[in-house]
């Protein structure tokens, strides 16, 4: 027997350690959530012990009235609109940094975020319908279309010759600053009732989180996840650059735009129902790739739970930081996003991506 074949079984036995780590992995990030979520539905101005809302979860006709209302009307669809909101941002961050080769890729850093808000403070400030055919959508279509105009932009000048990731980065920037200033126009021009609902989309908060709007977000992810699975091989070999995927079959330009289009779809339709947070899509996918890897089989489920626990626990420090009140949600995702976000760009400089 040679040494190739002497070293296959190894090889094999290697790999399998690899996928059941990375599948441990994905079960710890589960069980942090569902600890997440049971302290989120705890933490209030009324305060429960996790016993209590267990019971008033799986035994709700045996459960006091008040506390029922409470966790099942009030609480629960805002710590679920947490981490479905957290898991479609992080996973539309983790597409645009492999679609974009980019570290430093999200909705939120590179404009797209912003372009939704100003999509729906132009509903919600002047009622203009940027899609006339369907009215009473009004809000998230805006959101998607300015959304997906921004992303299409980004796009297109990506595939300029000598466009680098600092160049991408600093338009994203450039994006935010210009959809920031419009959004302050549309509040100037807009009346004292229409501000404070602008107001909502700038702060970022979950407080407003119902059942239909949770269904919709959910419904964005089921549409959007099963395209990104069908094509894990196409984006994990997307990582390589364009010329080894294109060697490989992948379109690369169709892959990208198809990308976009999706990517657009998660990040308008959160920022629509619970305004502007930053900082979910960079920083989830980051702590994926950094326990998972590339591989998309494990690092688009990897991103999500991420995500969907940062914005999880952001939501629990929202309700502890002063007794009594809670904090904007999209305050306490750029408090805690801004260190990694210095962090990512002083080691960029350093280290290629």
């Amino acid at each position: 027997m040679s040494v190739a074949d002497m070293s296959t079984p190894n090889r094999s036995a290697t790999y399998r350690g690899l996928v059941q780590k990375k599948r441990l992995m994905l079960g710890g990030f589960v069980i942090l959530l569902l600890l997440s979520l049971l302290l989120d539905l705890a933490l209030g101005p009324a305060s429960y012990s996790l016993g209590d809302v267990m019971h008033a979860l799986f035994r709700p006709d045996s459960a006091a009235l008040q506390t029922r209302v409470v966790l099942w009307e009030i609480r629960l669809p805002v710590a679920l609109m947490a981490l479905a909101v957290g898991a479609a941002l992080s996973l539309a961050g983790a597409q645009m940094q492999t679609i974009l080769n980019n570290p430093l890729a999200s909705p939120f850093t590179l404009g797209i975020s912003a372009a939704a808000s100003f999509g729906a403070a132009l509903g919600l400030a002047f009622g203009l319908k940027l899609f006339p055919a369907a009215a009473e959508y009004m809000v998230p279509l805006n959101a998607f279309l300015m959304a997906l105009l921004s992303a299409l932009l980004i796009h297109v000048l990506s595939l300029r010759r000598g466009v680098s990731a600092e160049t991408i980065v600093l338009l994203g920037i450039a994006l935010v600053f210009t959809f920031n200033a419009l959004l302050a126009l549309a509040q100037y021009f807009a009346s004292e009732q229409a501000v404070a609902a602008v107001v909502f989309w700038t702060m970022g908060s979950l407080t407003k989180a119902t059942w239909p709007k949770l269904g919709v977000v959910c419904l964005v992810i089921l549409v959007t996840l099963p395209v990104f699975a069908r094509r894990a091989w196409a984006l994990t070999a997307l990582r390589l650059g364009d010329d080894k995927a294109a060697s490989f079959g992948v379109d690369v330009r169709r892959l990208r735009f198809q990308t976009l289009i999706l990517v657009s779809l998660l990040a308008a339709f959160p920022v629509a129902f619970v305004g502007s947070i930053g900082f979910v899509g960079l920083v989830g996918p980051h702590i994926a790739r950094m326990l998972i890897g590339e591989d998309q089989r494990f690092f688009l489920p990897a991103s999500m739970l991420a995500g969907a626990l940062m914005l999880s626990a952001s939501s629990v420090v929202s309700k502890t930081l002063i007794p009594g009140a809670i904090f904007p949600i999209g305050v306490v995702t750029s408090l805690i996003g801004m260190p990694f976000f210095i962090s990512l760009i002083l080691g960029s400089k350093k280290n290629a991506w």
